[in-house]
């Protein structure tokens, strides 16, 4: 029971942080929906901080998963790789559910870089530019770690779009930055 629980806890407090935000959330409407006991959530989790930071390292988890298997669903030569994770993100940005980025969200909302929260969603960001560095240097790159930085920066810039203009197609336009930059960079 302890394990479902737990896994009830997170499945429901990302939904709701997700849709509504962290601070808009309160446990008892967390306990309510997910069914789970107040003694439960403290016996899984000390603090509402502690069950934010285990919904961002789980969604980090699935996330990242999904982005690649995605990717390598394409199946693509890997310089066509690189390009297919913005294809990925309009897929992603399509869903009625997308509300932007759980991380981006998460650093608006708690605007504290030396929160644990602010850490996670840092790491996730960290793990993403690390994954665009694989696919750069799969590809003959040179200089992934910088290109991957940049490309960060136009998914970022994308979703927030996306956001903004409650449209997909942001997406298709980071694409076609990211194309110029690195027919800018191959040169």
């Amino acid at each position: 029971m302890g394990t479902r629980a737990r896994e009830r806890l997170l499945s429901t407090a990302e939904e709701l942080f997700y849709a509504e935000g962290i601070r808009a959330v309160g446990i008892d409407r967390i306990l309510e929906e997910s069914g789970v006991g107040k003694a439960s959530l403290y016996r899984h989790f000390p603090s509402k901080d502690a069950l934010v930071e285990a919904v961002l390292r789980e969604r980090d988890r699935t996330w990242r998963q999904w982005l690649s298997s995605t990717v390598d669903g394409y199946r693509l030569d890997p310089e066509d790789r690189i390009l297919a994770v913005f294809d990925a993100l309009f897929e992603r940005f399509s869903r009625k559910d997308f509300r932007g980025c759980a991380f981006i969200n998460t650093m608006v909302e708690t605007a504290d870089p030396a929160s644990p929260v602010h850490a996670v969603a840092a790491e996730h960001k960290s793990a993403l530019t690390e994954y665009l560095a694989g696919l750069l240097t799969d590809a003959g790159h040179t200089d992934a770690d910088g290109l991957a930085a940049q490309l960060v920066l136009i998914v970022d810039g994308a979703i927030v779009t996306a956001v903004r203009e409650n449209a997909p197609d942001a997406a298709l336009r980071g694409k076609s930055i990211a194309a110029a930059l690195l027919r800018v960079r191959m040169t």
